[in-house]
């Protein structure tokens, strides 16, 4: 072993023997909180990153994944409520492959495969039931690949053919839908689905097509309560509300006045057609027909004839033609604009909106009820044509709630500033301690090297041979031995050791070798303390 390592052994050596029983303790709890620390690190560091190989699992689904991962000796965690399957990052791609071919996770729902079962000697109601059943299951398939949309199930209700088509009853449909954790489908996502189910099925109407969620409520068919109508309609008003009621503190001071906003949007769409015809200026006739008409009259004179036989008028007399008139007439076709519009009117339209506020009185000196109905009008897009409504009034409002709503934000302020007190003040101890901590040890390790370093180390009285003397080039690593093997040491008072000459040569010696090799000189010292405490 190397001298400097030797040497750096029995150091450290020394220092646990000169430690007390408490340093001992103290430093095997330090040596153990590492070796622990250093253990539970390593083991952090070393788990592997797990990713989703499946969601959305059915029970069924889930137990045989987790059979198969177990046979493979692959680890797992369960989430979601065993319905996600999370497995080390490197392994999701072959488990997949696996779960794969093993048919893993299976189908609920199996679609047109129904019709591979069906055999030779099938009814025509089994083949018309099992047709039906598959088109319910891919329409189910088909949904349940929407954003959202965890399972989904559809039932049709076809009824037989009919040739009196005036007793044929109309085919329905209703779908179920479960969605993914907290979300909720939208008016959009609804009417996606209505119209996927009716354009499925023959003789289905979108209207005829019920669409439920999961916790019972009706989002689309005959018999809907507008779940999304009603949200849009929140959403506006909430939004109006919010706006008024911005302005209305920025000009009266926050809580002196309130906002309520009720507003009825259309639930239906419709489609309008406007045509104006417009004439276009400096324009040509299309074409142009001109007619004249001449009437000749005629004057008789003389007289007016006798009756014959036949009691028939026999003419008189002579007569002279007139002067007659003329007529003419033009028609002309002149060119016209004409414009057609089509304006689609979606759902959700506003109707009618009604606003009502009411301001305190005392704050509103100086601004009348005109003026914050003329502001309140122009901040929410007041049509009275439309016919819109909008009622304020100014009424002393109550100071009780103000004074309650005062000493709850008062003594919630209170609990707060307490409580982050006492955050403060335990994260304060806290790390006082651990500086007061590690300040005593440091304390308690330096005045122990102190000590060790200020106690003067007795070496005993030197023992020298009365009767021969050492031999000056000696080493003194051997002077034990040598001493050892002559007659018993005699120990001497300082003073007299002056006086002998060996001892005069042994001091001169070791100053000699001192001086030229101290590290050596240094070394021998060592062990002869080392072999004393050992003796």
């Amino acid at each position: 072993m190397p001298p400097a390592l030797m040497a750096a052994l029995r150091r450290f050596t020394h220092t646990l023997r000169e430690f007390t029983v408490g340093q001992r303790t103290l430093a095997i709890i330090g040596l153990a909180v590492l070796a622990v620390g250093g253990i539970g690190l390593t083991a952090w560091l070393s788990q592997p990153s797990y990713s989703p190989l499946f969601t959305s699992l059915s029970p069924a689904d889930a137990g045989s994944i987790t059979t198969l991962l177990h046979t493979d000796g692959v680890p797992y965690q369960l989430a979601d409520g065993g319905n996600t399957i999370l497995v080390p990052e490197q392994d999701v791609d072959s488990e997949r492959l696996k779960a794969a071919s093993a048919g893993l996770p299976s189908l609920s729902n199996d679609g047109y495969g129904l019709l591979n079962n069906l055999g030779v000697t099938a009814s025509a109601f089994q083949q018309t039931t099992t047709y039906q059943r598959a088109l319910q299951g891919e329409l189910a398939n088909t949904i349940e690949a929407m954003n959202g949309v965890q399972t989904a199930s559809v039932k049709l209700a076809i009824p037989d053919q009919t040739v009196f088509t005036s007793q044929q009853a109309p085919t329905t449909a209703s779908v179920f839908v479960r969605t993914q954790g907290n979300a909720t489908l939208g008016s959009a996502q609804v009417a996606a689905i209505t119209h996927l189910v009716a354009a499925s099925v023959d003789n289905l109407k979108p209207s005829n097509v019920s669409v439920v969620s999961a916790d019972g409520t009706l989002l689309s068919g005959s018999g809907a309560t507008g779940t999304n109508d009603t949200a849009s309609s929140s959403t506006y008003e909430s939004r109006t509300q919010s706006s008024v009621q911005a302005m209305l503190d920025r000009v009266l001071g926050a809580g002196n006045s309130t906002v309520v906003v009720s507003a009825d949007l259309s639930k239906d769409s419709a489609q309008r057609v406007t045509q104006t015809y417009t004439s276009p200026s400096n324009a040509p006739a299309i074409n142009e027909q001109s007619s004249t008409t001449v009437d000749r009259g005629s004057v008789s004179s003389g007289a007016t004839g006798v009756l014959g036989p036949d009691n028939i008028a026999v003419p008189t007399g002579t007569s002279t033609p007139g002067t007659g008139s003329y007529t003419t007439s033009t028609t002309k076709n002149n060119a016209i604009n004409q414009t057609t519009e089509t304006t689609t009117i979606p759902a959700g339209a506003l109707d009618r909106q009604t606003i009502s506020v009411a301001v305190n009185k005392s704050a509103a000196a100086g601004i009348s009820a005109a003026s914050i109905e003329q502001l309140v009008s122009g901040a929410a897009g007041v049509d009275t044509k439309r016919g819109d409504q909008v009622d304020v009034q100014l009424v002393p409002f109550s100071k009780a709630g103000a004074v309650q709503a005062q000493t709850a934000i008062s003594t919630q302020s209170g609990a707060e500033t307490q409580q982050n007190i006492v955050k403060i003040a335990t994260t304060a101890l806290t790390v006082l301690g651990v500086l007061l901590g590690l300040f005593l040890l440091f304390r308690f390790l330096t005045g122990a090297s102190k000590r060790r370093a200020a106690t003067p180390l007795d070496l005993g009285p030197l023992d020298v041979h009365p009767l021969g003397g050492l031999d000056p080039e000696l080493d003194l690593l051997d002077y034990p031995s040598i001493a050892a093997q002559n007659a018993p040491n005699v120990a001497l008072p300082l003073e007299a050791l002056a006086e002998v000459p060996e001892y005069s040569r042994m001091r001169a010696s070791i100053d000699r070798m001192s001086a030229t090799d101290p590290q050596r000189t240094a070394e021998y010292l060592r062990s002869l303390m080392d072999d004393k405490q050992t003796a």
